[in-house]
This record gives structure tokens, C-alpha cells and sequence, in this order.
């Protein structure tokens, strides 16, 4: 299984969207709530791969998947299982 990692603001609505996501596909993760921590968005900025500063944040075994828009076109195309598989690539 893939290490999912998401950076998240407790009260976002898109945040809480993905983990749902995430929690119906019976996915562990880990999560960065990052709540007014000007330091821990700068780095989630720096680690994505596009400079989004927008939460959630999305990483699946250290690739950028994007937010939560992004997660649920992942899924809708077949393609998010064999990501937390940790048998696939974004792009």
C-alpha cells in the first residue's frame, strides 16, 4: 500500500471531501492540518510540484497529486486504486 499524505485545514470543506475519499477506500494517511502555520504551507508550496498554496494538498508515495478536484478525476478515471497501490505514476 501507497504512503497517502495530505496537508489540510481542519474546516475546509474540499479537505474534508478528499479524506472522505480516502477513508471509503479504506486508505491510511497521514495528515498535516496546517491551519494559520505560515511556515508548514510554505513548505507544502515548495514540495508540490506546481506552487499551489491551496489546501488540500495531496501526496501519494511522495508524488504530487494535486487537491481534491485533482483526487476524484484520478478515481473517476480508474487511475487512484493502482496509485494507493503503489503500482502507478500521476501524469
Amino acid at each position: 500500500m501507497a504512503r497517502v499524505e495530505i496537508y489540510t485545514w481542519r474546516a475546509c470543506p474540499f479537505c474534508i471531501r478528499a479524506k472522505q475519499l480516502l477513508d471509503r477506500k479504506g486508505v491510511s494517511y497521514e495528515e498535516y492540518a496546517i491551519d494559520g502555520d505560515a511556515a508548514a504551507r510554505r513548505a507544502m508550496v515548495e514540495r508540490g510540484s506546481d506552487g499551489r498554496s491551496s489546501v488540500p494538498q495531496i501526496f501519494i508515495d511522495d508524488q504530487h497529486v494535486g487537491g481534491c478536484d485533482d483526487l476524484h478525476v484520478l478515481e473517476r478515471q480508474g487511475r487512484l486504486d493502482a496509485l494507493l497501490a503503489g503500482a502507478g505514476a500521476v501524469g
